[in-house]
């Protein structure tokens, strides 16, 4: 009976979200623009995330018949025909007194969704089961933050709500054929960093390895979206995700199917456009894979100077993407060999070992002794050292020496009081020094564990932990981000103002907590 429901459940949400694919721009051209640009709302998500209170068509009709008649209040027509987007339904204040694991443990209900809640017509994708959001802004889930929310809701045991967001994913990879950046209309084209397999990694510590054979058409699915046309590229070609190498290798990049400005930051895409030498669409292409890869902004895919027109993300070959591929396809080997599919073990298995030979080959840098981005159309590493160089040490891809070159730049360069810095380039973006983020905190710990480097890693959760709790202490809050080179201040850059809430914040936080200052029993 339970099985029967569910997929009841599953083709209701297919035929709802059908219709709803269509992002607010599409739904509402020239009012979208006319808004977006227009400065009545400082955060340009605030139209696209609004719900219209009827018809879009007759939304459309009523615009376009009053937009030119003296005393038109644009303002006004957007408020009598959308419903803006509203905070949390319980109102939460905090009480520092009462420590930051019970903090944590009561916005796990502050941060929590229902399933199925998207109105008609609405940009939110509706989904089966309930889920975590970020905070702030961010009132969708996502997917790469959700894998370090994960971590936390484990410490927390929470697994009902893993299993859901895990089932969540499943459902997004076999309706859409792969994970959208957000649960949004108009994040449909593109993904962002596939952390999927490592999802199933923390369910298989409660449920078993069983799950990589539960969820392996939908590993597959997820596989087979990054890696389209891969196989009829030539040496120095691409297509979508998949850059065929020079040496014949296929290495992934990030992408997004549009070359438009991003509805949820049109403004700011817009005015960038108009100092780019790169045609609009090239532009518009290279900020909207930057967003897919997390990293909204960083000198990591510019010039050292951050200016935004003189982005290329395209071109990278990203060492991060890869080294999460390379765990897919491990995964998807794992679960053949369940399946006792020996041939389909060994195909996936050789892809693994050549994607891990091919990252040594492109990524690795004896001179700066780090990992680093392949630019494949230069045929050469960006020579931009990133926090991004720490992933093969969390997917064991790097050998000891290389290791140990990593734990040493690390101390060198990239430790400061509060954690570790993404870059050491001040640009004003959000991504680059002296910021911090805390996905990035917990790769470069987990892998320094994995490698013996057990010191050098404690130094860092340490460093981390005291700069989270200072803030807390202060504020109440936990935040997306934080300023490491002066714990005293707050961090800055990006679109956006600072969010609080924060859902890998709280999910790295209290796995730290737990591993290095476990509560009394």
């Amino acid at each position: 009976m339970r099985r029967i429901l569910y997929t009841l459940s599953l083709i209701t949400l297919s035929l709802v979200s059908t219709a709803q694919t269509a992002t607010p721009r599409q739904l509402f051209p020239g009012l979208f623009e006319a808004v977006q640009l227009s400065g009545i709302f400082p955060d340009n998500k605030t139209f696209v995330d609004a719900t219209p209170k009827r018809d879009p068509d007759e939304i459309m009709k009523d615009y376009l018949g009053e937009k030119d008649k003296p005393g038109f209040n644009l303002k006004q027509f957007v408020s009598d025909n959308f419903t803006l987007p509203a905070g949390p339904k319980i109102i939460f204040k905090t009480d520092i007194n009462t420590g930051v694991r019970k903090h944590i443990d009561t916005l796990w209900q502050v941060l929590s969704r229902q399933h199925d809640t998207a109105l008609k017509y609405s940009s939110l994708l509706p989904l089966p089961y309930d889920y975590i959001v970020p905070g702030g802004r961010f009132r969708e889930m996502y997917y790469w933050d959700s894998y370090f929310t994960m971590l936390g809701l484990q410490e927390s045991h929470r697994f009902v709500i893993i299993q859901n967001m895990v089932s969540n994913f499943a459902y997004l990879i076999d309706k859409y054929g792969f994970i959208p950046n957000g649960t949004r209309t108009y994040y449909l084209t593109r993904s962002q960093p596939p952390f999927f397999s490592m999802m199933l990694d923390i369910l298989a510590k409660e449920q078993g390895s069983k799950v990589l054979v539960k969820y392996h058409p939908e590993l597959l699915k997820e596989y087979e979206f990054w890696m389209a046309g891969a196989a009829r590229l030539k040496p120095g070609e691409a297509y979508r995700n998949s850059v065929r190498m020079p040496g014949g290798e296929i290495l992934n990049r990030y992408w997004d199917e549009s070359d438009k400005p991003r509805e949820e930051s049109y403004t700011k895409d817009v005015e960038a456009a108009k100092l780019t030498k790169e045609t609009p669409q090239e532009f518009y292409r290279n900020i909207r894979a930057a967003a897919e890869s997390g990293w909204d902004f960083s000198t990591r895919w510019m010039d050292t100077n951050g200016k935004l027109e003189t982005i290329k993300t395209t071109y990278i070959i990203p060492v991060d993407l890869n080294c999460l591929l390379y765990h897919l396809e491990l995964s998807i080997a794992s679960g053949y060999r369940q399946q006792r599919k020996q041939a389909e073990y060994q195909l996936y298995l050789s892809r693994a070992l050549a994607r891990k030979k091919a990252i040594l080959k492109y990524s690795w840098s004896e001179k700066h002794g780090w990992f680093m981005d392949y630019d494949w159309k230069e045929q050469h590493n960006t020579g931009i050292e990133t926090l991004a160089g720490v992933y093969p040490l969390e997917f064991k891809i790097a050998d000891t020496v290389q290791a140990t070159a990593i734990a040493v730049k690390l101390q060198a360069k990239f430790m400061k009081p509060g954690g570790l810095v993404t870059t050491s380039n001040r640009s004003g973006q959000q991504w680059d020094s002296p910021n911090a983020w805390a996905p990035l905190q917990y790769m470069a710990i987990d892998g320094l564990n994995k490698y013996g480097r057990t010191d050098l890693a404690r130094t860092i959760a340490n460093n981390w932990i005291q700069n989270n709790l200072q803030v807390f202490n202060e504020t109440g809050k936990l935040m997306e981000k934080y300023d490491v080179v002066d714990t005293n201040v707050k961090a800055g850059g990006g679109e956006y103002p600072l969010q609080d809430g924060f859902g890998w914040t709280n999910g790295v936080l209290l796995n730290l907590l737990d591993k290095y200052y476990p509560p009394q029993l």
